[in-house]
């Protein structure tokens, strides 16, 4: 998946799996192999067949029954740094206390969209939450963000730069190049900070300190993943800021049109109301236990048909528009979710 974070995450030790990087890879790595579809034949209900509705707009549905593990944006930080400037972390923790996911879709609908550069939609983010600082407590100290290489890493890392310079240091981004290279630059120093993602990050460390195919450490519990993060970061001299609300994780999307019309807002509403759904996703969905496993197994969701499409891309929002799908994987912090 680029350089960032994962798509297709796997779920609980029980299954067997790795979480985040078994599935599909880094964000975008995973492209589907054309719409070939198979079917999937389920039990008879009493849930009527929701004939999909086509569609410009989607509604992602709640994952009220948390299938998925969190995946918040976090700020990544080089220990040394972070003791010499003990505000780098307090100052980055600003943007977290404002940044949930509708305001990540916006920036990236502001950028991917609206054609914005990342430098802008950064700079409109940090005055329109007015989060200038009153006081200059970094004294012009340099401080290194590393800008993942694709536009919402590139955003969030001017975001933290934004808010450095307005707290007096002297902060400028890099571009950095995938996970395995850029955080032996933030171990090292040679970068200061970087966003991050919690639970791809976890299990990244994971394999990295104890090992190929560990027990996972993350869970669908946001505070313990981010408590083992924290032990796992101090093997290797990183710290993390707090979590932000934001979140960049798998998610099913209907079109607004379907929501509207069966009344339809979370994945249990999808569940209990409809039957034979027609799952739009990448070719491996229907044997990953956050895509069409975790589906019927979590929530009971009765998969009629799947489609085989892409990861999130344009293949399944195409389908979901034109109404070849009922119902699409699709990232949480799509722009195709931002409701203006």
């Amino acid at each position: 998946m680029r350089a960032r974070r994962t798509t297709m995450t796997t779920t609980a030790a029980a299954l067997g799996l790795v979480l985040v990087l078994a599935a599909c890879g880094d964000p975008g790595s995973s492209s589907g192999s054309g719409a070939s579809s198979a079917s999937t034949p389920t039990a008879a209900s009493n849930l009527e067949v929701c004939d999909p509705v086509p569609g410009d707009t989607f509604v992602g549905l709640e994952d009220d029954k948390t299938l998925q593990n969190p995946d918040n944006i976090i700020p990544a930080v080089n220990a040394a740094a972070a003791g010499e400037n003990a505000d780098i972390v307090a100052t980055l923790d600003t943007v977290s206390a404002v940044l949930d996911t509708p305001a990540l879709v916006d920036l990236n609908k502001a950028v991917d969209v609206d054609r914005q550069t990342s430098q802008q939609a950064a700079a409109d983010f940090i005055a329109a939450n007015d989060l200038g600082s009153p006081e200059s407590v970094g004294d012009g100290a340099e401080v290194i963000v590393g800008a993942p290489n694709f536009s919402e890493g590139q955003t969030l890392a001017n975001l933290y730069v934004e808010v450095l310079k307005a707290a007096g240091y002297d902060a400028k981004t890099q571009d950095v190049g995938n996970r395995e290279l850029y955080l032996t630059d933030l171990e090292s120093g040679a970068i200061t900070v970087i966003p991050e993602y919690v639970s791809t990050l976890t299990e990244f460390l994971n394999a990295k300190v104890n090992g190929e195919n560990p027990e996972p450490v993350a869970t669908t519990d946001l505070d313990a993943t981010v408590e083992g993060l924290t032990t796992l970061g101090e093997e290797v001299g990183l710290v993390f800021g707090t979590p932000a609300d934001a979140q960049d994780q798998n998610a099913f999307a209907v079109t607004a049109a379907f929501a509207e019309e069966y009344g339809i807002t979370t994945l249990t509403d999808l569940a209990t109301t409809c039957g034979d759904v027609v799952l739009g996703g990448p070719p491996e969905c229907p044997e990953r236990a956050f895509c069409q496993l975790g589906l019927e197994e979590t929530y009971g969701l009765e998969v009629g048909e799947f489609v085989s499409l892409d990861a999130g891309g344009n293949l399944t929002k195409d389908a979901l528009r034109q109404g070849n799908i009922t119902v699409g994987l699709i990232l949480s912090s799509d722009p195709s979710l931002a409701t203006s």
